[in-house]
């Protein structure tokens, strides 16, 4: 059964993705695609990790340019999640509806207690990567990013929905791997690809004639 608290972690997930998307103001800053597979631990005997994967989706693709972002997923739960910067909203597509529901990036939806930063903990794709630790109300966020797929973080000083200032404004960058825990499962994303390059700002439109709604999560 997927709560309240699972639908926060995915919307966390897929916005972190989204951090660098911003920062396509400077020519050093990344804009393309990266892909993410994830893997699932279940702490309730009555949420097993197969379903997880099957509703979540075990892959991820994210797509990032001028401050707009989309991740499309592959799971039979969450379908996509878009990031039109201009509105400052996140909206969420889910397979069981036809109307896409929208949260508010403004607005804070955690607690952040403390906050740790361990350099060069691990190598992804051949990036020596740094560890943050964020200790939250929700549970224990650890991200992994290396500074060469940097990110303007004052970007983003308005999108505190789902921890995101919280790590972007420490990392400057887009996170290679992350370990995001709740009380029911621990999911761990990690990207198997980056692949730099331009994409249409068209790509990051709502489609035409889309129904939308304030989310309730």
């Amino acid at each position: 059964m997927v709560t309240k608290l699972n639908l926060f972690l995915v919307s966390l997930v897929l916005s972190l993705y989204a951090f660098d998307s911003n920062a396509q103001t400077s020519a050093a800053d990344f804009e393309g695609e990266i892909v993410y597979t994830n893997s699932f631990k279940s702490k309730n005997p009555q949420m097993k990790e197969q379903t997880l994967a099957v509703m979540l989706g075990k892959e991820h693709h994210y797509y990032i340019k001028d401050g707009n972002y989309k991740t499309v997923m592959n799971g039979m739960f969450a379908q996509w999640q878009l990031f039109i910067n201009k509105d400052n909203k996140l909206y969420n597509k889910m397979a069981s509806s036809d109307t896409v529901f929208w949260n508010d990036a403004a607005l804070h939806d955690d607690e952040l207690l403390s906050a740790a930063l361990n350099k060069d903990a691990i190598t992804v794709l051949g990036y020596v990567c740094d560890e943050l630790i964020l200790t939250c109300r929700s549970g224990v966020h650890k991200y992994y990013f290396n500074s060469q797929l940097q990110v303007n973080a004052q970007l983003f000083i308005n999108h505190q929905y789902g921890n995101y200032y919280n790590y972007i404004s420490r990392s400057n960058a887009v996170p290679l791997k992350m370990i995001l825990e709740d009380n029911e499962f621990t999911l761990e994303s990690e990207a198997t690809k980056v692949i730099p390059k331009k994409l249409s700002i068209d790509f990051f439109q709502l489609p035409a004639n889309t129904k939308t709604a304030p989310s309730l999560y």
